[in-house]
């Protein structure tokens, strides 16, 4: 995977103000965008399960280890966002998170793992919890492991 050239030509969300982010954040190479309300986010560009395309949305991020965790919640929906359904069925993906662009593996998070990666994640964004609340599905905590 060509970690750059797919967080550059990927599609973006569908979501207005999270495309206007992740573009800003690309265009400045991560130099903006990081920091965003008070919370550090990256870009997940991911292989579009149906279409084959590279896709891109941004993310609030955790660290675990090496890893980066993120947090499939999409507001507390019903269903799991796109982006987690295309890292089911490629788990491989790039990330731009500050300047650094980094190829990674998915995966979601084990039930022991599960609860300590939630809480820190929930301390980051405390709606997560908020989230939760709102749906009947365990919302998937991921870990973006960096390839070598």
């Amino acid at each position: 995977m060509a970690v750059a050239a797919d967080i550059e030509r990927a599609t973006d969300s569908t979501t207005d103000w999270v495309a206007e982010h992740v573009q800003q954040y690309v265009a400045s190479g991560g130099t903006e965008g990081h920091d965003w309300r008070g919370v550090p986010t990256l870009v997940l560009a991911t292989t579009g399960a149906r279409t084959g395309e590279p896709r891109r949305t941004g993310l609030i991020y955790g660290t675990s280890g090496d890893d980066l965790v993120v947090v499939a919640s999409v507001g507390g929906a019903p269903e799991d966002p796109q982006w987690y359904r295309n890292l089911l069925a490629e788990p491989q993906a790039g990330v731009l998170v500050g300047t650094r662009k980094l190829t990674v593996r998915a995966r979601t998070a084990g039930p022991e793992e599960r609860g300590p990666l939630w809480e820190q994640m929930a301390h980051i964004f405390p709606k997560y919890e908020d989230y939760a609340r709102r749906t009947d599905r365990e919302i998937p905590v991921v870990l973006l492991t960096p390839e070598a």
